[in-house]
């Protein structure tokens, strides 16, 4: 079950993707990451066209990404989640993002405004890693 400001999120509002803090129960131990809500497929098609020849259209779509299930991508964090089960950790969303520049620049803010690498016995988090540009970010 996800929470945004202290109520259960059950569908996505219209936004590219979230910031969110996952936290141990047990012991507080807490892990900062971000998710996609929709992810981009690519299929193809076969068209005629007028003239009678055949090409290979690619189609562009949008689906649900697993955020209503996912836990992280912290192998440490997954382990405890696996051995204490998933209702021993709370999921939050700090920021819902309208693209992912922002979404980038955000989860990477909180990480170092939380020392997240400094403190390993109080996060999960075991790498920083960004590339973003000042126009990336629209706030």
């Amino acid at each position: 079950m996800w929470t945004y400001q202290n109520i259960i999120v059950e569908e996505l509002p219209e936004c590219v993707g979230f910031v969110y803090l996952i936290t141990n129960k047990a012991n507080s131990r807490m892990y900062v990451g971000k998710k996609l809500s929709k992810f981009s497929k690519t299929s193809y098609k076969m068209v005629t066209l007028k003239n009678g020849t055949k090409k290979r259209k690619k189609i562009k779509s949008k689906i649900d990404s697993d955020w209503l299930d996912y836990y992280g991508s912290s192998e440490e964090l997954n382990k405890d989640i696996q051995s204490l089960g998933k209702e021993s950790f709370t999921r939050e969303i700090l920021f819902l993002c309208a693209n992912k520049g922002t979404m980038s620049y955000l989860e990477a803010r909180e990480q170092f405004a939380q020392r997240v690498l400094e403190f390993p016995n109080l996060w999960y988090n075991g790498i920083i890693q960004c590339k973003i540009h000042r126009t990336h970010v629209k706030l």
